[in-house]
């Protein structure tokens, strides 16, 4: 029997929800709830969801939606964020994945999108299909009586005579979408959240299924009075045998506009009554902490590892969007085996812009999309990857001009998992 992937039905998602919930190794021989599935599918653009089914049965699951990403400079760019992407253990190995996957990227290509987006759960699956690391993350846990800050915990304030505020869910859902429409202007790597996303991650509509424990919002407003950051956070309840408290706090979201705001929201939330322990939740690799401490040695690393991976569907309006400090002219000759956005492209850029053609000259570099994918967002180095013989240099230099062009004084980060 032929396993081929399909567009899903409306009648044939719950049987595809249960299947992405065993691969996830969430689901038992129980149905999805009906409430769920009602919800899900409410949600859900069913021509972009695919299958595959034998015997009747889903078992192999993948969804894409509209996305749009921030490349260096703040210019945004289309892209198909893929996301529930399983298979079930019985039909590994059969090439499902590959044959959803190039549906996929076939339709993407042919509306525009301009990279193709996931949060990889496993490293050595995606580059087979063109998608590379384009931004890692960071984590940390702050050991706060380590960390060297006042330890009268007064709420701290910036020299611009900034206060920090606590709201509550309809606050952030009214100041937050043009806040992180702010931080997209100044950080590549962000992707977009639409109305449904601030509503439940403000606790709004939250199905029964699902278990929602209110947290604590605290924003930033500068002496102006503008609203130029945001932590979100929860704290448990843990005392030590003395009575001593030994909280922790954990951010789930932090956001900020500006420098400022960001040092002052840090600060903040070591400086909360009983806290004792700070989980940052995850953050760029160069992120302002650990350096704002005092001891930065009470920041401890918990977790560091590879988070957005971009798949570039067209060469030209990728590499045309996004800013570049220096002035080059390179060749590059992009090696693409699905066919979708291979070619020989001539890019010319500089501060003032760039444009990028195909050509015929001689290539200064050769590489996979997948190396070019982890280019994109200016965090990984030709350099490096010449060295690790995933880059060609054709041309004496041409690495070494390339990361010039490339590279972005901070480091990509993407806030969001989906």
């Amino acid at each position: 029997m032929s396993l081929d992937p399909r567009t899903v039905s409306a009648a044939e998602f719950p049987d595809w929800l249960h299947a992405v919930g065993t691969g996830f190794l969430r689901a038992s021989a129980a149905p999805v709830p009906e409430e769920e599935i009602a919800v899900r599918l409410a949600h859900t653009d069913l021509d972009r969801v695919q299958g595959v089914f034998d015997a009747g049965r889903c078992v192999a699951t993948f969804r894409s939606f509209a996305q749009e990403l921030t490349v260096a400079g703040g210019a945004k760019v289309p892209a198909d964020a893929v996301t529930a992407v399983t298979v079930t253990p019985t039909h590994r190995r059969r090439g499902l994945l590959g044959r959803m996957m190039a549906k996929d990227l076939a339709a993407a290509k042919e509306r525009g999108d301009v990279v193709a987006s996931l949060i990889a759960a496993e490293y050595p699956i995606y580059g087979r299909y063109g998608f590379g690391p384009a931004a890692w993350t960071t984590e940390w846990e702050i050991d706060v009586p380590r960390a060297g800050l006042d330890p009268r915990g007064r709420v701290p304030s910036d020299a611009d005579g900034g206060r920090i505020d606590l709201v509550d869910g309809a606050d952030v859902r009214e100041l937050g979408p043009e806040l992180h429409g702010r931080l997209a202007a100044r950080q590549h790597g962000v992707v977009s959240r639409d109305a449904r996303w601030w509503q439940r991650n403000t606790g709004v509509d939250v199905p029964v299924f699902e278990t929602w424990q209110e947290p604590f919002y605290a924003v930033y407003r500068s002496a102006g009075g503008a609203t130029d950051g945001l932590v979100v956070y929860r704290a448990d309840a843990h005392w030590g045998d003395r009575k001593q408290p030994l909280n922790t706090a954990t951010v789930s979201s932090l956001i900020a506009a500006t420098p400022a705001a960001e040092r002052a929201l840090w600060q903040f939330v070591c400086s909360i009554d009983w806290i004792t322990t700070v989980r940052t939740g995850y953050r760029a690799p160069d992120d302002l902490l650990p350096l704002l401490l005092p001891d930065p040695r009470a920041a401890r690393v918990v977790t560091q590892a590879d988070w957005l991976w971009l798949r570039v569907l067209d060469v030209p309006r990728a590499l045309e969007a996004r800013t570049y400090a220096t002035e080059s002219a390179l060749v590059l000759d992009v090696r693409d085996g699905a066919g979708l956005a291979g070619g020989r492209f001539l890019l010319d850029a500089s501060p003032s812009g760039a444009s990028c053609t195909p050509t015929t000259r001689d290539a200064d570099l050769t590489l996979d999309v997948a190396e070019l994918g982890a280019l994109l967002l200016g965090d990984e180095s030709p350099v490096r990857l010449a060295a690790l013989g995933r880059l060609d240099e054709h041309r004496a230099g041409a690495a070494a001009s390339a990361d010039a062009l490339f590279r972005e004084p901070r480091r990509a980060w993407c806030p969001d998992v989906f």
